[in-house]
């Protein structure tokens, strides 16, 4: 399996978008937290935006206050094909997040009901019009003294899903106070952080793994410091 390496991007940004990986037919970056995948109402430059890029789609998303590698087709054909793998659930998908409180290793099932109006998933006790089943797998890494660090393997990709479990359970995520959490971080952010993403390439169907380093900022160093984050 091929861990391709990191270079930066320099972008019309004050930072650099790190480029994870990148061939003829796609790439992936690492999102900072606060820059949204793609544009949106507010005008704020989106990754897409950023890349500078002509004919580039986004088979998936990440949360605006959500870090973590973000995949970019390139080509007509590799967007359909990355667009399947994601759908028929073909892309494992791992995530870091700090939650408040202190967890043991589990694996989570809710109903979740995505509420557009509000912008947020709701859990329902019993099936109803709209629910979908969601399972988490979370495993402790780490743990501080107000917060917990976890990897999350969510099946599927349902709307909020890690923060909606996360916060049904107990466990808001570290400043993100839409879902429970006692208090926001300055920059908006969330502890969340997309980890990695394995797949197939779409078009060579060599297998991928793609990582992306952990935010420097805040707690992340701290309370991820001497954690083996890929055993």
């Amino acid at each position: 399996m091929y861990d391709p390496p990191i270079s930066p991007v320099r972008t019309s940004s004050t930072e650099p978008l790190e480029r994870l990986y990148t061939d003829l037919h796609l790439l992936a970056v690492n999102k900072p937290p606060g820059v949204p995948s793609q544009p949106d109402a507010t005008g704020d430059p989106s990754v897409l935006d950023l890349l500078g890029e002509q004919g580039v789609g986004l088979p998936h998303r990440l949360d605006r206050p959500v870090s973590g590698v973000l995949l970019v087709s390139r080509t007509p054909e590799a967007l359909r094909k990355l667009n399947a793998a994601f759908a028929e659930q073909h892309v494992a998908k791992t995530y870091l997040a700090m939650v408040e409180g202190r967890l043991v290793d589990v694996q989570l099932e809710h109903l979740l009901v995505h509420d557009a109006r509000a912008y947020k998933a709701h859990v329902v006790p019993t099936m109803r019009k709209g629910a979908l089943h969601a399972i988490l797998r979370v495993r402790v890494l780490n743990v501080g003294e107000r917060y917990t660090l976890v990897e999350v393997r969510p099946e599927g990709g349902r709307f909020h899903q890690i923060r909606a479990q996360l916060s049904a359970a107990g466990h808001p995520i570290k400043g993100d106070v839409k879902y429970g959490a006692r208090r926001g971080e300055p920059d908006r952010s969330i502890a969340l952080h997309a980890r990695s993403l394995k797949f197939a390439h779409p078009l060579t169907g060599a297998p991928l793994c793609i990582h992306a380093p952990l935010p420097g900022t805040g707690l992340w160093p701290r309370l991820s410091q001497g954690v083996d984050l890929d055993r």
